[in-house]
Formats: C-alpha cells, sequence, structure tokens
C-alpha cells in the first residue's frame, strides 16, 4: 500500500525553526463545517508554537449551525439561542501541518472538534464523521484508499467584479470545449501551474491537469491517499485554487451546475479497501464479475455502496445546486449501474489486480468530502457485512438502459430518502442524522422561498 508521501509536511520542530527564523509568520488553524468550507483562525506563529500546539484554540459551536450566510438557524438541538452558543475546544491534529505555499509565509493545519463539557469529539463535525467511519473500517483490518476528482470552471473576470454583476453574463475563461485542448490550457497556466506548484509543496502531491468539457472548465488532479488524508487535501485544493484565483483577478466555482447549457462539474470519487497490515488490495481476487475478476470483498463493497447510495444523496449532492448536474448524456450520472470502464454508469470500475478499484461519478464538486467519503464507506462497509451482491453488470451506453433505478433528481426527493432511512440511522446516529436532515431540509427551504431569474423571464409578462 502506497500513500505517497508528500513534502511539505512540517514538525512541531521544524515549525519552531521556521517561525524562529520569521519564515512562517502565520499558522491558518482550520476545520470544515457542514458545507466543507474551511473555518478557523488565522494564528501569528509565536503563539501557535506557544499555547496552541498544546492548548488548541476555542471557536464558537454557531458554526455548525448556520447557513451559508453565517446566519445562526434555530431548531437545531446541538447549539442554539436557549444554550446560548458557547464554544467547542479545536485541538490541532499536529500529522497535518503542512506549509500552506500559495499564502504568504503560512503554514496550515486542521484540527478536530472536541465538546468542552465532555472532551469527547463532536459528534456532528464532518471531519469526526468520516473518523467514525474509518475507526469501523480499522475494525475489520480495513484501510480506505481514496482520491478525489475535482472540476471547476474558471472565469476570466474576479469574485468581486461577478458579484456585482448579480453572477449574470459570466465572461468563462474560453470560448469553447476545452477537453485535453493543450492550447487553451497554456492560457490558463497562470492560474492552474501556478495550483499545481503549491499544491505539490503543501503536501498535496499532484499527478496533472487539463481541460475538461466546458467553456472554461478543467480539472486538476492529486495524488491518491488514505481517506482522511484525502478529504483534507480535497479541502486544501479548493482553498488554494480559490486563494489563487483571487490574487490573480480571476474566479474559480465549484457549483455542481453552473450553467444549463453547459456540463456540470463533478468530483469523481475512486475508493479501495486495503489490507492495513499487508498492505495489500483487498479488491483483488479471482472471482468472476463481468469481464474482471475481483476479491469477494470487492463484490460485496460496490453492491453496498450502490444499495445505499440513494438514502445517502445528501452527502453526494449537497444543495439545491447539485441535482441540475443529472441529465441523460451530460457526463453525470442517471440510472444507478455500474459498468467496466464506461463513463455513462453512476460506478465505473476501473483497474485490475493491485489497481483495481471503485469509481462513484454521482457526487459533485459542491459536495463536503468528508461526508461523501463517510457516506462511501458506511455503505461499502455494511454490503461487506451483509454480503450485498451488486445487480447485473451493464454493457454500453447506460443513459438508455431501460428499467434502471433512479439517481434521485431533486434535493425534496433525497431528503425524503434520507429521512426514511434505517441504515443512515445505524450507520451515522440518530443525532448525527436529524442535525444533517435539519440542515438539509433548511437549505431545501430557503430555495423554495427564493424567486428566481427563470421564473422572470418565463412569467414576467406572458402570464
Amino acid at each position: 500500500m502506497s500513500a505517497h508521501p508528500a513534502k511539505g509536511f512540517l514538525s512541531a520542530a521544524q515549525l519552531k525553526e521556521k517561525v524562529s527564523s520569521g519564515e512562517i509568520e502565520t499558522v491558518l488553524t482550520v476545520f470544515p463545517d457542514m458545507y466543507g468550507r474551511l473555518m478557523g483562525k488565522r494564528i501569528h506563529g509565536e503563539f501557535f508554537v506557544d499555547q496552541v500546539v498544546d492548548k488548541g484554540i476555542h471557536a464558537c459551536n454557531y458554526l455548525y449551525t448556520v447557513d451559508m450566510e453565517m446566519d445562526p438557524v434555530p431548531g437545531y438541538e446541538y447549539s442554539n439561542w436557549e444554550t446560548g452558543y458557547g464554544d467547542f475546544h479545536c485541538v490541532p491534529d499536529m500529522s497535518t501541518l503542512r506549509v500552506a505555499d500559495w499564502l504568504d509565509r503560512s503554514a496550515i493545519v486542521f484540527s478536530d472538534s472536541y465538546e468542552e463539557s465532555t472532551d469527547t469529539l463532536t459528534p456532528i463535525a464532518p471531519r469526526t464523521i468520516l473518523k467514525k467511519q474509518l475507526e469501523n473500517a480499522a475494525a475489520s483490518g480495513f484501510s480506505a484508499l481514496g482520491a478525489s476528482e475535482l472540476e471547476y470552471y474558471i472565469l476570466d473576470e474576479s469574485y468581486s467584479k461577478v458579484r456585482r454583476k448579480g453572477y449574470h453574463n459570466l465572461k468563462y475563461f474560453s470560448s469553447y470545449n476545452e477537453d485535453y485542448h493543450i492550447l487553451q490550457g497554456t492560457r490558463e497556466e497562470p492560474l492552474n501551474a501556478a495550483a499545481r506548484r503549491s499544491l505539490s509543496n503543501s503536501g498535496v502531491p499532484v499527478e496533472f491537469s487539463k481541460g475538461e468539457c466546458g467553456d472554461g472548465q478543467h480539472e486538476l488532479n492529486i495524488r491518491y491517499a488514505e481517506v482522511l488524508d484525502m478529504a483534507d487535501r480535497h479541502s486544501i485544493f479548493k482553498q488554494c485554487l480559490k486563494d489563487i484565483a483571487d490574487s490573480l483577478g480571476l474566479s474559480v466555482t465549484f457549483m455542481a451546475k453552473l450553467s444549463a447549457e453547459l456540463p456540470g462539474s463533478s468530483c469523481h470519487v475512486h475508493l479501495s479497501l486495503w489490507d492495513r497490515g499487508k498492505g495489500t488490495n483487498l479488491f483483488a481476487g479471482d472471482h468472476k464479475l463481468g469481464p474482471i475478476y475481483g476479491s469477494e470483498t470487492f463484490r460485496w463493497f460496490l453492491g453496498g455502496w450502490m444499495a445505499h447510495a440513494p438514502e445517502l444523496m445528501l452527502f453526494y449532492a449537497p444543495t439545491v445546486n447539485s441535482y441540475k448536474r443529472y441529465q441523460v448524456g451530460s457526463w453525470a450520472p442517471t440510472g444507478l449501474a455500474w459498468s467496466y470502464d464506461n463513463r455513462t454508469a453512476s460506478f465505473r470500475v476501473v483497474g485490475k489486480g493491485s489497481s483495481l478499484r471503485i469509481e462513484s461519478r454521482i457526487p459533485g464538486a459542491d459536495a463536503n468530502p468528508y461526508l461523501m467519503y463517510a457516506a462511501s464507506i458506511a455503505s461499502g462497509l455494511d454490503g461487506i457485512r451483509n454480503k450485498i451482491s451488486p445487480p447485473a453488470m451493464i454493457a454500453g451506453d447506460v443513459y438508455r438502459t431501460q428499467d434502471l433505478p433512479q439517481v434521485p433528481t431533486t434535493m425534496s426527493a433525497a431528503v425524503t430518502a434520507l429521512e426514511e432511512s434505517t441504515f443512515a440511522r445505524e450507520a451515522f446516529g440518530d443525532d448525527v442524522v436529524e442535525h444533517y436532515l435539519h440542515f438539509f431540509r433548511t437549505e431545501s427551504a430557503s430555495f423554495d422561498k427564493a424567486v428566481t431569474d427563470w421564473e422572470k423571464n418565463r412569467y414576467f409578462e406572458r402570464i
């Protein structure tokens, strides 16, 4: 098993030296919120070394109960006006400490959230939720390796400019489908080359970048790793791209569907299970399944992942916008099916032997990686536990295959599926499920009350 040791990481002693020399002045001490956004504080280097390494920091627990606008949302049991919105304790995970190469004289470290009253991990924190599933995997001798393939659109105008324009008449960085184009990719190198360089120097090793199907759409792939590390890499990736774009007067967006006319942006997620002791891929085997050979572990993991996808859809597609992506012939899946090396399927199996892995094409670029990986692993482990076999493989164009179960196409349908899921409560606990149901219901209700440009364009004059 290889997790590809990455340069850019720092020990506490190395950080102390760099702070003393002035090479590092600021340590971003961060954690993901329910949207997957990085929250936290910028800590002066000397204070971090003297105090935060051992004592951590504190943050207001309303951060796990706010909406996108940072407004406190009523109705959460975890934190509310009655409880006074107190603090939780952020404990730096020093194994994640690394240089933030894209920022001036900065480092970044991820923190875990602990409850002040009990000194236990905050159960509804995304990083906690993923850690719990990885502990379940480890108890069975498994280590999960994964990779996020993120797509994004590059706009040839700044975030402040597109905001002032009301996000209308966007100026895409290119004016044609640039899939694999080297010429157009060269024009985008001020952003993408800087991102490849800074990510690689910050403990997030890069494989490549390439043009994608949309105007100004790009993909940058980072190397696979153990899943908690991968979720952290995923978060740094998004932060780094946005920060660099902002510094160049550009903008990037990870919306799942930016335009009705252009392809959506995906987060294809690759997973495999490995033997923690031997370092071998447990998906490899000699059982024939369709055109491939794999283990029973592989077959059951695939079966469980597929079986529970509809009820855990909110962990893969967390916004109203997410569901606009699932359209026939759009490179996003519509039918719940698996196939071998077939991009029309929602589950694409690739590789063979030690490289055998499962790629889910369901998540969008807007997915919270911690929840996405937690849902995927919980589902696969349940498949192994209960020996859930996948359906027969589909060959050919899955979009044209009749009588397949379909990916949920609205957020309200996904909310209902999670509400009715016994498995979700068993896997994550009632408190976690109820907390996130309230989160997703709030997001859906906010959209239901909004008046959109589509409505004005359609009804203003002619209704």
